[in-house]
């Protein structure tokens, strides 16, 4: 294996989500220039910062009941930044050559900082830098640890089984019928209109725990008996066709796991089912905001909650969309991701289309890692 093949072989991990296969001190490496991806995304969020301060005049998105034409264009801004930051991320990975990674990751910084200086969160300059400081130290020490590339993954395998996220959100529509019932009840928008944002963020995360753990112990049950030595099989082997792996010599039994890649395993496995049922979850919810903004007037809202509508707050920003219709969304969304946690637990369908293929992408992974492991062990 010459050192560009090895490089190959690294990057081959890295897009798989299995970075603590590689030797110590391999992630460390070209820290900068892999970097860039998230880089440039938080450098398009600072930039739309300039422009929103540039308009507005303020730091703060804050936005009453009846928007002004600067205002939509501001909102317009809000629900374009993150995909638009996405979609330069993606850009950016698809760049091969490291120096010009190495020049994308210097430009974003220079235009994050751009946007701390003429933009930001904050009115003053010290504190906007500092937060430009504390993200892009995040983003490094998430690339020199590998959870970077897990994140990578888990958002690449998410966009490539956007048919069986389709399915998925099939299977959500007997709990979307169901909440329905919690859409329409007035003591549920009661209690959303009377409870803090702190108390149902608290509420939320336990509901989240729950979920979570029904998929973290099903991934466990999965994928332990591929994680054994003995679990390799002759027809593993051709999935390496055309990777960097496919000349290298193998070995009839796995290389026993180390600890950190077990947790790796598993972290990837758990997390991609997470993010698909939490996209579907998200995507519910949505369209119960869209349809609570067209059907409930001023007078039903404040029949079902005991007073008038005000303008509801997200992520420090006010927006011409009632507190309560804000809540209840994020109820719905935590009730339609539990729902659909113990369904994909469950549902035999689901884990013929999502979960197999996953787990068959992981053990041609895991014989990758064994050829690497074997290579690296005679050098």
């Amino acid at each position: 294996m010459t050192t560009d093949s090895a490089a190959a072989a690294e990057h081959w991990f890295l897009r798989n989500g299995l970075p603590y296969v590689l030797r110590p001190g391999t992630l460390v490496r070209r820290v900068w220039s892999r970097s860039a991806p998230a880089l440039v995304a938080f450098a398009v969020v600072m930039a739309s910062s300039i422009l929103v301060v540039a308009v507005t005049g303020k730091h703060t998105i804050d936005i009453d009941g009846s928007p002004t034409r600067t205002e939509w264009f501001v909102l317009f801004v809000v629900v374009l930044v993150l995909p638009v930051a996405a979609a330069a991320g993606w850009l950016t990975n698809r760049i091969e050559s490291t120096g010009r990674r190495r020049a994308a990751s210097t430009v974003a910084v220079a235009v994050a900082i751009l946007g701390a200086l003429l933009g930001g969160p904050s009115a003053l300059i010290f504190v906007d830098l500092a937060f430009d400081a504390v993200v892009i130290a995040v983003i490094l020490l998430c690339t020199a640890t590998g959870l970077g590339a897990i994140l990578g993954w888990a958002a690449r395998m998410t966009l490539t089984n956007l048919a069986s996220i389709g399915a998925l959100m099939l299977r959500a529509l007997p709990v979307m019928l169901l909440t329905v019932l919690v859409f329409f009840n007035s003591p549920v928008w009661t209690m959303v209109s009377t409870i803090s944002r702190a108390r149902l963020w608290l509420a939320l995360l336990f509901l989240f725990t729950i979920a979570a753990v029904f998929l973290v112990s099903n991934t466990l049950s999965r994928v332990r008996p591929i994680l054994e030595p003995d679990a390799k099989r002759p027809e593993d082997a051709n999935a390496l066709a055309g990777t960097p792996f496919e000349r290298l010599p193998d070995r009839p039994r796995r290389v026993p796991l180390s600890r950190p890649e077990r947790f790796n395993v598993v972290y990837v496995v758990a997390l991609s089912q997470v993010v698909q049922v939490l996209t579907v979850a998200i995507a519910t919810g949505l369209i119960f905001c869209v349809f609570g903004l067209i059907l409930i007037s001023p007078e039903l809202l404040a029949a079902w909650t005991g007073g008038g509508p005000s303008d509801g707050q997200f992520l420090g920003m006010t927006l011409p969309v009632p507190e309560a219709l804000i809540q209840i969304t994020m109820f719905l969304t935590a009730l339609t991701f539990m729902y659909l946690a113990a369904r994909a637990v469950s549902d035999a369908e689901y884990r013929g289309q999502f979960l197999d293929p996953l787990l068959d992408g992981v053990r041609q992974t895991l014989v990758a890692r064994d050829r690497y492991r074997t290579y690296t062990a005679r050098n």
